[in-house]
């Protein structure tokens, strides 16, 4: 099984996929958006990789740092979850953003990401619970640490009359720290794009 990648770039395939040579040998890895934007091609790369082995392929799935890959093993043994939508999960919202987001119990948060109804929220908050051993995230933070973090973020865009895309797309360029310090981000970018 292969468990890491160290190589050069050699180019992005798609936007969410790059191929990554290592001796000679180019290895296509499915990665997240935030992943691949520091996949810069010609320069060396080292990933965190999840060997996924089907009757059919054998995928592999690369993540800059091991909550990364730790919270996408957790994901796809959840009932209901394959690797396509771990990985949705995981360019929504990073590790520790997805923690915050179970411990406040945020149906909303997840449904933010595409391909996530009500229904399959809920049951996911629930499993997630359980499965998602929160103290191996490192430095996990509390939601009362931040005041909710992304949650009231996204609930205040929302007030603000942004539409869901445009606060998805921000949510996943945020530096994490607390609710007003975010705040002032989101709105930063969001008014250069509408500029």
């Amino acid at each position: 099984m292969i468990g890491s990648l160290r190589g050069r770039v050699l180019e992005r395939v798609s936007d969410s996929t790059a191929l990554i040579e290592v001796s000679g040998v180019g290895y296509v890895v499915t990665v997240t958006p935030r992943t691949l934007a520091e996949l810069e091609p010609t320069t060396e790369a080292f990933l965190h990789v999840h060997h996924h082995v089907r009757e059919d392929a054998q995928l592999l799935f690369g993540f800059l740092d091991r909550d990364e890959r730790r919270t996408f093993a957790v994901l796809i043994e959840t009932n209901g979850i394959g690797p396509a939508l771990a990985m949705a999960i995981l360019a929504t919202h990073p590790p520790r953003t997805l923690v915050d987001i179970v411990l406040a119990g945020d149906v909303a948060g997840l449904t933010s990401v595409p391909g996530v109804g009500k229904k399959t929220a809920e049951r996911l908050l629930l499993e997630l619970k359980d499965r998602l051993n929160l103290p191996t995230i490192d430095e996990p933070r509390s939601v009362s640490e931040h005041g909710g973090g992304m949650s009231d973020v996204r609930d205040a865009l929302v007030g603000l009359g942004y539409d869901d895309n445009e606060i998805r797309n921000v949510l996943r360029e945020l530096t994490m720290s607390d609710s007003a310090t975010m705040l002032r981000e989101a709105l930063s970018l969001l008014g250069v794009r509408r500029a």
